[in-house]
């Protein structure tokens, strides 16, 4: 076990009831232990509940989580396809031509983030004097809010698209990119870690297993370079965002192309001809 360690009021920040200990109410949550407390339950428990958690963010917020066993409720049968493109100049770049703009979360909150760090920097560390500890703490939560409103909107617009897209079509075919690889590149680091392109790819994935929707992931290797329509491959620098083949003659927009040939290796990834009707 190695030697005891200190624990203060800040070491953990969550707990578990594992089965028991808990009863949800009308007027709020009874802990054992602790007492009723009041909640904001953000919408109704489905299935059966079988443990809870209560965390505390870094902000100071505390959250109950339920975890609800239940039957999952499968959408409609839908014969449209669709391949998604990922991208920094659009988010995401459907093969029907559709391209979702990039919301840049962090580029827009970027200024009031540096303004904020500035005056944590200023804080005066360790002095003695218990008012200007409490406006280095005050400054510290004011850096963390800042940083979980930016979270906060990023994940809301990942589960919103994500849901949409599970909504309409039947099969959809991602890219399985190498993220931790692309983040080496210190130019393109922070707009890439900005885009959270992993996070929208596991909302999608897990809601379309849970609607009975198809959601495939591909590997993106030259899908930019392929030509769509005969399968020539294009060089063509990153910058240039235009696909035009010399063969066939074929001008189309870089990341609807490379849309296109990601939903081709979807379907043959399940077995589906890639000339079928849904392209």
């Amino acid at each position: 076990p190695g030697y005891p360690r200190f624990r203060g009021r800040g070491w953990y920040d969550s707990f578990t009831y594992p089965q028991t200990g808990f009863t949800l109410c009308d007027n709020g949550l009874l802990l054992s232990k602790i007492g009723g407390i009041k909640i904001v339950q953000h919408r109704p428990i489905d299935g059966k509940i079988k443990n809870l958690n209560i965390s505390r963010d870094a902000v100071g917020n505390w959250y109950a989580c339920f975890s609800c066993e239940y039957e999952s409720k499968s959408l409609p049968a839908c014969e449209k396809a669709v391949g998604i493109d990922i991208g920094l100049e659009n988010f995401a770049t459907f093969s029907t031509a559709e391209k979702i703009e990039n919301p840049r979360f962090f580029r827009r909150d970027e200024n009031e983030l540096v303004t904020a760090h500035r005056k944590r920097s200023n804080a005066v560390k360790g002095s003695p004097d218990g008012a200007k500890r409490r406006a280095a703490a005050g400054r510290r939560k004011a850096v963390c809010h800042i940083h979980q409103c930016i979270a906060n909107r990023r994940k809301d617009f990942a589960h919103k698209l994500s849901r949409r897209i599970v909504s309409e079509f039947g099969i959809i075919a991602l890219e399985k990119l190498n993220t931790k690889g692309m983040l080496q590149n210190h130019c393109l680091a922070k707009s890439i870690s900005d885009a959270a392109w992993n996070q929208f790819a596991q909302f999608t994935q897990y809601k379309a297993e849970n609607a009975g929707r198809e959601c495939v992931l591909v590997d993106p290797r030259n899908t930019s370079k392929k030509c769509s329509r005969c399968g020539t491959l294009v060089e063509k620098p990153l910058s240039e965002r235009v696909h035009s083949c010399l063969v066939c003659g074929l001008q189309i927009d870089r990341d609807e192309n490379a849309a296109i040939n990601i939903l081709a290796l979807g379907l043959q990834c399940l077995d589906e001809s890639p000339r079928s009707p849904r392209l």
